[in-house]
């Protein structure tokens, strides 16, 4: 089978379960990582033949994709803030959102030099390791309860080289988190879907993606961020932020939340989807 045979063959396969645009994707994206060439060299070598081992690996990547298998998992990476990152079912995928929490950050960081930083609930540690590769002098270090997701995320830091400093730790354990320095920034991307709300989620997400980092009890949607704020008023320096990314309908309890706890020039922004996304409350 040649590299075109193969990329016309993927589509065809998953066309009945992916819209088009969405199927053609997937193939770029699978295809690619099968012969590791981009999009222009696959066309320029496209009467190419694929080897026994690349056809076996077609085949298991369309098994995969036709049990809804997210494509990221299948070919053990994704790409987030230019950067590639190694995924697995132990960490959610960072999603593009998610970019715009970081750049938040680095845009009001400035010019301020050796912030000590902390991410809670890493997973694959998207967030700490862009972080620390756009302000380098800063002091980065992130937690996370699961003992699969910190081993993705180490290996992420050494793969892309930055000194991030991961922790096991429960973000709802007071004792523990007490344990924590003082620091300048907070950030997070809780877990924050409501239990009910899996009726309206993609089977990919519900079938493959952690439970752990995504859902919260529909009787105390705020769980992790009142714990994560509570913690923020008591570790973070004068002038110090905590930045969440937060589930699009609870803005304003978010809001109200920190208002509750005295935080201070409170934003609530939208992302570029123009959903409510990210809350910043700020120590003074």
């Amino acid at each position: 089978m040649t590299i075109q045979t193969a990329f016309t063959y993927l589509t065809g396969a998953i066309s009945d379960l992916y819209e088009e645009r969405e199927a053609v994707n997937i193939a770029h994206i699978v295809m690619e990582s099968l012969t590791g060439m981009s999009k222009l060299d696959r066309m320029v070598n496209k009467t190419q033949i694929l080897t026994t081992d690349q056809n076996q690996r077609l085949k298991s990547a369309i098994e995969a994709l036709l049990r809804k298998e997210p494509v990221q998992y299948i070919i053990g990476s994704t790409w987030f803030y230019g950067m590639e990152f190694i995924v697995n079912n132990q960490v959610l995928i960072p999603r593009p959102e998610t970019e715009e929490l970081v750049e938040w950050i680095v845009q009001d960081s400035g010019s301020r030099h050796q912030l000590k930083i902390l991410d809670i609930g890493t997973g694959s540690g998207a967030i700490p390791l862009a972080l620390k590769k756009m302000l380098p002098d800063a002091v980065v270090s992130a937690i996370d309860v699961s003992k699969g997701a910190l081993e993705v995320a180490v290996k992420n830091a050494e793969k892309l080289k930055l000194n991030v400093h991961f922790m096991e730790m429960d973000a709802l354990n007071p004792t523990a988190m007490a344990m924590l320095p003082n620091l300048d920034v907070i950030v997070s991307n809780p877990p924050y879907i409501t239990q009910s709300e899996k009726t309206g989620m993609q089977q990919q997400v519900l079938s493959y993606e952690p439970s752990l980092a995504l859902f919260v009890p529909d009787t105390d949607p705020l769980l992790f961020y009142r714990h994560i704020a509570q913690l923020a008023q008591q570790k973070l320096n004068a002038n110090g932020a905590l930045y969440f990314e937060i589930n699009e309908a609870l803005g304003k309890e978010v809001v109200a939340l920190l208002e509750s706890l005295d935080f201070q020039n409170i934003i609530l922004k939208q992302d570029m989807f123009g959903k409510d996304r990210m809350v910043k409350g700020v120590i003074s």
